[in-house]
């Protein structure tokens, strides 16, 4: 059911913490972006275009009627910063260990995060991705829409190839305004495409996050006797003894988690490695604490 995808305990510890924007977004430095929960200021700033999913209530009526152009009015309390939430469905997001699998744990994840970013009065995007978009939702930054959000992450299936460096650059094109992107995926994929993504996504001047979404047996290899491994991407099996391969394997998932975050270094991008045999309260909380520390 859709309401299993908003953690209470997350989204309580969430919002409690807040997500703030570390880097200037759309002409506001760092630590003015101030939540709607301190009190309500009245000094109006600016017009924005209205875009789908904005709330009708901002709507300045009296530029309609002069220019029949539909603009939504801005005041100083208003947040101003857009998260763009990217959830990776390829094949390989479908394996789990546990009572959810990677797909089912980002889901949640996204959930709650656009929760927590609308609770602010912030917007949200969102697209799920394979090898290409596959679907998305453009900006709001109306509450009452984190049912539809909740509907489409509910109905969507991991059922194709990855690509994701060829994804996240349509998301790219279609970013537009400065933000945040929050990518949750396994990240196996070719590492030169998601390089280039994030180095486009860092160029327009977005902050990028990524939560780098790993089964707890694709970190430690729990595996004996003789097991029948199958590549959720293709045709290929293989049929080996664990402990034969225990120890290249994780050689060979340390040096990936080490490039991976190399790549997020240089693109000045947060990586988070996301065990989803974790609570995800702990998770999310944790890491919405490290960035207020960073933030100051």
């Amino acid at each position: 059911m859709n309401a299993d995808l908003l953690d209470p305990d997350a989204v309580s510890r969430g919002e409690a913490l807040g997500i703030m924007a570390r880097k200037i977004v759309e002409g506001y430095r760092v630590g003015e972006h101030r939540s709607p929960f301190h009190g309500f200021a009245i000094e109006f700033a600016q017009h924005r275009e209205y875009a789908p999913g904005d709330d009708t209530r901002h709507l300045d009526w009296k530029v309609l009627g002069r220019s029949d152009r539909y603009y939504i009015r801005q005041y100083e309390q208003d947040t101003n910063f857009v998260t763009h939430l990217v959830v990776d469905g390829s094949a390989s997001m479908n394996y789990g260990s546990g009572k959810l699998t990677k797909l089912q744990f980002a889901k949640i994840m996204a959930a709650c995060l656009a929760h927590i970013i609308l609770l602010q009065r912030d917007a949200v995007a969102l697209a799920l991705v394979d090898g290409e978009i596959r679907e998305s939702i453009p900006r709001t930054d109306n509450l009452q829409r984190i049912q539809h959000i909740m509907d489409r992450l509910s109905a969507f299936k991991a059922t194709g190839g990855t690509n994701l460096g060829t994804a996240l650059q349509q998301v790219s094109r279609g970013a537009g305004r400065r933000g945040i992107v929050i990518i949750i995926s396994d990240l196996i994929d070719d590492e030169e495409g998601f390089g280039r993504a994030l180095e486009r996504f860092t160029y327009s001047g977005h902050e990028v996050i990524v939560f780098h979404t790993l089964d707890p047996y694709e970190l430690t290899f729990p595996f004996d006797g003789t097991w029948e491994f199958r590549n959720l991407e293709g045709a290929d099996r293989l049929k080996i003894s664990p402990d034969d391969f225990r120890r290249s394997y994780l050689e060979n998932i340390g040096a990936f988690q080490t490039r991976v975050r190399r790549i997020c270094d240089k693109y000045q991008a947060h990586y988070l490695l996301v065990d989803t045999g974790k609570d995800l309260a702990e998770t999310l909380s944790g890491y919405l604490a490290f960035r207020q520390k960073v933030g100051k």
